[in-house]
């Protein structure tokens, strides 16, 4: 008798390739927008799958995990970031959880060093001053930035993605600074030519650039808090690429406001897609809608990551990335 094929449930539009290789090995339901699923479309699908593929915009949390069926063993989340599961619950249901860490190192370190020069070269300016037909022409004090080139580069969060940013930034001439939990082997250090700072306040207040490359956890929520951001430089800029909750958004516009920050680079934001509405037309902040991991090929990568993850699954092992709870 041939092997009962999985139910896998994918709550969002995934490259075409990988919903058709999705479809070759299980049976998947799609979906036909790309509308996030609702509440109740999210708790019927983990009635009855095998398998959710969820994405960042699904809330998986212990109420629709105390709902799932018996059939669902396993969520195979598309992105890296797992804070939107309550993973603890779903380990005391038996239900595994697994994500695709690695591949959007490159294409978000690639954003961070974009934002921090659309901000210190003041590109969108120049971008709206252009757009608006505006231009009156080349003058020698038009648009002055800043370079980046000997500026304190102030990490927050050295996994991959911050040693990623480290590597460009050390191209640019920057002179590397982190904070993290633990760390790095002196071998790393040397090779990034990077300082370790114990102290957060202590890094914070001498850095050029901060880029905010931690996780959202509850340890590193507003862990850049009003009384933290108080200690940057006036001719500071702040760059988030990884989540929106480690900033206290209110009080970060606040000081934007009121010059006492230089500028920010904003690609995630406390409440989703939620932006404080003041932060809009601020000439010093670059604001994008998540784009940090926006590639062709790192959807693609994603996608064969989840794959593989469900598949193992599927053949009775452990799935290769599956979420710890010494991970979280």
């Amino acid at each position: 008798m041939p092997q009962k094929r999985l139910s896998v449930v994918v709550t969002r539009r995934l490259p075409e390739a990988v919903e058709t290789r999705l479809s070759e090995l299980f049976d998947v339901t799609l979906r036909e927008d790309d509308t996030p699923m609702t509440r109740a479309q999210l708790a019927e699908a983990m009635a009855d799958a095998d398998v959710l593929v969820p994405t960042i915009t699904d809330q998986i949390d212990a109420g629709l995990i105390g709902q799932a069926g018996e059939r669902l063993k396993l969520i195979a989340n598309y992105g890296a970031g797992i804070d939107h599961i309550d993973v603890e619950t779903a380990r005391r249901r038996g239900i595994l959880v697994s994500n695709t860490p690695g591949v959007m190192t490159d294409d978000t370190a690639d954003m961070v060093m974009a934002l921090m020069l659309a901000v210190t070269r003041r590109i969108q300016e120049g971008l709206l001053v252009m757009q608006a037909g505006e231009w009156q022409g080349w003058a020698p004090t038009a648009f002055l930035g800043t370079r980046l080139g000997g500026k304190r580069l102030g990490i927050l969060g050295m996994g991959r993605i911050g040693q990623a940013v480290a590597k460009r930034a050390q191209s640019f001439g920057m002179q590397i600074h982190y904070h993290n939990r633990r760390r790095l082997r002196p071998e790393t250090e040397e090779a990034l030519e990077a300082t370790w700072w114990e102290s957060l306040d202590q890094m914070v207040a001498r850095m050029d650039v901060i880029s905010v490359n931690c996780p959202h956890t509850p340890s590193t929520f507003h862990l850049l808090n009003a009384r933290r951001l108080r200690l940057l430089k006036p001719s500071a800029v702040i760059v988030n690429t990884s989540r929106g909750e480690v900033i206290d958004e209110s009080a970060l516009t606040r000081m934007l406001k009121a010059g006492e920050i230089a500028g920010a680079g904003l690609d995630v934001y406390q409440h989703g897609i939620k932006g404080n509405p003041d932060l809009v037309n601020m000439s010093n902040v670059v604001m994008l809608p998540h784009m940090g991991s926006a590639t062709i090929e790192g959807r693609i990568e994603m996608g064969e990551k989840v794959l593989l993850n469900v598949k193992t699954f599927a053949d009775g092992h452990r799935p290769p990335d599956q979420v710890l709870p010494a991970m979280l």
